[in-house]
């Protein structure tokens, strides 16, 4: 009975177990040069107590240039589920704030400027063992471009997807603008789905004057509802707990 009771605790652990994020599982869903604000989705849950890093010094295909700023987000005690949009508020201020988690800024030296530019800037969403020193990037954001403004060089972020959203390359949008968010449907089908939306600018509004006054404006943080499909791993586990199980009620029976 012990060993039964073991290998369920066991199963039950393992299938529940949160996996570490990667290339694509957040991505951004507002953008606000203004009220040096942003907010992101996850596109998996996040585990409790993950810290994902945010920069807006430019990657140079190996390494971060200096100037800018660091600030980390951190998910807390409890992990945060998959269709969660959380804000970063007051991004360059000394009371910034998150919607969800804490965010706090990241001291390293020579990097304190931590306004969000109106022009030309790129934000780099990542995992890594310190601010400076990414080890997965999970999506950017650029109101300018992925040449001038930071590279995607070695990050495997892909640009026109929902991981690596350039706002200037919606026609119709400003040169450099100062707001941008996803107005598209919260409501998917799968994961991929929801991807495929935030990746298509047509589900953006995007400012088309340069210099807009839009510190005011809140981005919409309600949920986006994604159907649950089973990963086949979690087939795999489940089959092979109920074939384990079914041997030992043989052994018994036996």
């Amino acid at each position: 009975m012990i060993r039964t009771s073991m290998l369920l605790a066991a199963l039950l652990a393992a299938g529940s177990a949160q996996a570490a994020l990667q290339t694509g599982d957040i991505a951004f869903t507002s953008f606000n040069a203004d009220e040096d604000g942003l907010s992101f989705v996850a596109l998996a849950d996040i585990a409790a107590n993950t810290t994902i890093y945010f920069t807006d010094n430019e990657w140079t295909g190996a390494a971060f240039n200096s100037g800018e700023s660091y600030n980390q987000w951190n998910s807390g005690a409890s992990a945060v589920s998959a269709g969660t949009v959380v804000r970063l508020l007051a991004y360059d201020k000394t009371t910034l704030s998150a919607s969800a988690g804490t965010l706090s800024r990241t001291s390293v030296a020579g990097n304190t400027n931590w306004g969000i530019s109106n022009s030309g800037e790129t934000l780099y969403a990542y995992l890594g063992g310190s601010a400076t020193t990414p080890a997965t990037f999970l999506a950017a954001i650029t109101n300018g471009t992925f040449v001038a403004d930071g590279s995607l060089t070695g990050t495997g972020l892909t640009e026109g997807t929902s991981n690596a959203i350039r706002l200037t390359a919606k026609a119709g949008a400003s040169s450099e603008p100062d707001f941008a968010q996803y107005t598209g449907t919260r409501t998917f089908s799968s994961v991929a789905a929801a991807k495929a939306a935030l990746g298509d600018l047509n589900n953006w509004t995007i400012d088309t004057v340069n210099n807009s006054a839009s510190a005011a404006l809140v981005p919409n943080t309600t949920a986006f509802q994604i159907a649950v499909v089973p990963e086949p791993e979690s087939y795999t586990l489940m089959l092979a707990g109920l074939g384990m199980l079914g041997a030992i009620a043989r052994r018994r029976l036996g």
